[in-house]
Formats: structure tokens, sequence, C-alpha cells
């Protein structure tokens, strides 16, 4: 915890964000169409003065809302286990919104992606990341695909008093609550193409099996809790996977002012990662920032995330200070700092990973320091276009630099689309 202060001063130095101020009151959270209507992934919100970048549309009583991202991004990196691929990641999102009595609303949401099929070979480059499974194997330096299905959610919120709303939340496939707004929808990551090295220390579960969350809303304070089926998915990444409700986690969010979300979170999970034994614990906590600047917005995010293996009984640390800079409409400036503790980096080498536990130990801290740029390209009136590229560069003990070089480096080159509504 000696780092967050580091990390805090860091993320104000790097001018973070994207966004602009849509006037919406704090009090409205408890309004239940526009609770619903400012969801992010499952219950989890962006600060509310970062205006989602989406179409909305009325169809008779319904309220309907599009949202959708998509990079194509090629990748290069330095170093022997480094690699190069061109791929897209992206996602796609539609919800529609009805009154439910005097009091209440209900919402349906369904969120997809195309990566099964524009991610190839079950990954693509990422130095350093480890989680979830290809061909059996376990991932390393390697990022995996979302599911074609990201969410398919039903919401329901219900203003008890005049700053009190109860909300129920079920999902096939959905969000539990746990962790901050999970990367491909938090404000303060939305020029970056590639997922944390944190992922799976901190919002891994945006994508979960039969979740179910009640939470209450009072004025600037939101209390979650969920039940939800704890496993990562599986490799077949069309399908929906599903079993018992067998892990659980609870959230509060705090919200002092429109600019402003704060969370606290803690969850157990049952058997999360197909060839790891034994369950985690994790906690998570985090601070998100966007405010209105001159012609754009400034989004910053400060988030911490501790995995506890019931097995090994060790805990391993994340930290992630991340941001982006929105100049004069066009322009995007983005950073990203992370220090992450790796302990699956040789899983499957058997010889290499008993080498080095007995040397140096299995748990290695990793540092990853991310920059880029992105420029919008008027092309279209409900696409925002844009070409960017960012760089990474890392720190690693010296105990693996044999396995990854001196000075290993990525970056990537990329041309991105999302929905907006027109100017």
């Amino acid at each position: 915890m000696i780092r967050l202060p580091v990390l805090l001063s860091a993320a104000l130095v790097l001018a973070p964000a994207y966004a602009q101020h849509h006037g919406m009151e704090m009090a409205d959270m408890n309004r239940p169409a526009m609770f619903l209507m400012d969801l992010a992934t499952g219950t989890s919100m962006n600060p509310a003065s970062w205006p989602m970048p989406m179409l909305m549309k009325t169809s008779g009583s319904w309220n309907t809302m599009f949202m959708g991202s998509a990079f194509l991004v090629n990748t290069q990196q330095s170093g022997p286990r480094g690699a190069d691929k061109l791929y897209s990641a992206n996602w796609f999102m539609a919800s529609a919104e009805h009154r439910a009595g005097a009091k209440g609303a209900f919402q349906a949401q369904l969120m997809l992606s195309l990566d099964p099929a524009t991610v190839t070979d079950r990954r693509y480059p990422l130095l350093f990341q480890t989680g979830e499974t290809a061909y059996g194997r376990p991932l390393a330096d390697a990022q995996h695909p979302h599911d074609f299905i990201m969410s398919l959610g039903f919401h329901y919120a219900r203003q008890l008093a005049e700053d009190t709303t109860l909300h129920l939340y079920f999902a096939p496939v959905g969000d539990p609550a746990l962790g901050p707004v999970a990367f491909p929808h938090r404000a303060s990551a939305m020029e970056l193409p590639e997922a944390p090295l944190s992922h799976h220390w901190q919002d891994s579960t945006h994508i979960a099996n039969e979740v179910v969350t009640l939470g209450i809303a009072h004025k600037k304070i939101k209390l979650e809790a969920s039940g939800f089926y704890g496993s990562e998915p599986n490799e077949n990444r069309w399908n929906i996977d599903s079993g018992p409700i067998d892990s659980w986690s609870t959230r509060l969010w705090f919200f002092p002012t429109k600019n402003w979300s704060a969370q606290v979170s803690v969850g157990r999970l049952t058997h999360p990662e197909k060839l790891e034994p034994g369950d985690q614990v994790r906690a998570t906590a985090s601070l998100h920032y966007t405010k209105p600047v001159a012609d754009g917005t400034w989004s910053s995010s400060l988030i911490w995330g501790r995995n506890h293996s019931t097995v090994t009984h060790r805990n391993t640390e994340s930290y992630v200070a991340e941001s982006v800079l929105q100049i004069h409409r066009k322009n995007f400036l983005t950073g990203r700092v992370e220090l992450v503790d790796k302990d699956e980096l040789f899983h499957g080498q058997p010889d290499i990973e008993e080498r080095l536990d007995q040397a140096y130990g299995s748990t290695f801290r990793i540092g990853a320091y991310t920059f880029g740029y992105t420029r919008n390209l008027d092309l279209f009136r409900y696409v925002e276009t844009g070409i960017g590229a960012n760089f990474t560069a890392y720190s690693l003990p010296g105990a693996i630099k044999p396995y990854y070089g001196n000075h290993p480096a990525g970056g990537n080159i990329f041309i991105r689309f999302r929905l907006r509504p027109p100017s």
C-alpha cells in the first residue's frame, strides 16, 4: 500500500480522460430509469460527468441505447518471448429500458464481441500477461479473447424513497459486484486496445455466469451483493457456460460528486482457473475521476487488486494508474502504469519453473509503462474514427531477464471505431 500514493501522483501527472459534461446531478442515481441507463457493465458505473459515447433512440414507450467499439491492431513486441500479430478487439452493446409501474424501471442488456473470430489462435500477444487457457495449456505472454456473448442481463430498479433505490440484476452472462468498471468500458481506458496485466486481479469477472445481484443506492452510496458461478469462461468462446452459484462478492460504491466515483469490493471465487487448484479471495479498491476540460475531457483511474490463493496461502498484488486526456476534441493522450505480481509466467514449463522457484521464488513483480496518442478523423456521422499508437516498456527482476531479455518492449499501431451520437 506504500505504492498507492506514488501511483496516485502518476495518475494526476499523466493528464487523464475522455468525456464531456452532461449535467447529471448525483440525485439522478436514485431515479430508476436514469440509474439503469447510466450503468456501464453489470451494475458498475463510471463517474456521472463522463457522457457515455452512445446512440439513444425512443421506440414507443421504450428507451433504447447502443454502444460499440472496435480496434484493428498491429502488435510488435521485442525479446525472446515477444510476438507480432494483426487482430481486432471489439464489442457491441444494446439495451432497452421501460418503466415498470409508477416507481420502477426494467432494462434488458445484450453485449456481443466478435473476438472469437477476429483474435485468431485464441490469443493475442501481450508480454507478461497470464490467465485462462488456450488449447488446454495456460496462457502466458498472451491475452485471451472475449466470449461472443459478453453479457446478457436483466435489471429492475425501484425507487423506495426520494433518495433510495433498490435494484435487482440477473444475468446468465454478466458482471457481478466485484472490482472496478471493466477495462473495455472504463472511461480512463477507452483509447487503449490491450488489456491491463492486472486484469485477473481486478476485473476479470466482468464475464461471469449465473449472476444474481441485489443492491441498494441511497444518496451518494450504493451497496451491492452478488452470487455467481466462479469459474472463468472455457475455451469455447461461442457458447454460454453454466454452473452452480458457488461464489459471492460484495461491493460498496461512493459518489461524492459527479466527477468522482470510488469502490471497495471483496469476493470469493470458487476454482476460477481450470488448470489451477483451489479458490481465490479477491479484494479490490479503486478511485475514478472524470472532468470536462476545454474541448474535451480528462479521465483517470487508480486501482488496486489482491488475489489470495486458498491452496498456496500466498497473496499477489496489482496496482494500476491510467489516464486519458482529450485535447481540442480530436487528440487523445493516454497512459497506463502497472505493477503486478506474476506467478504463472512459466506454468507448463516445469524445468524452468522449478529452477526459478528454488533460486528466486515463484512470484515476480512486473512493471509496465504505457504511453500513447490517438488522432480522430471526421469520416462518419455516427462513428468516431481514430488512428493511434502506443508503446510499452517493462521492468522485471534480473532472475527472469534470461527468458525475456534485458529491456523487453512492445508497441501497437491501431485504427479505432466507436459509435457516437451526431455532433
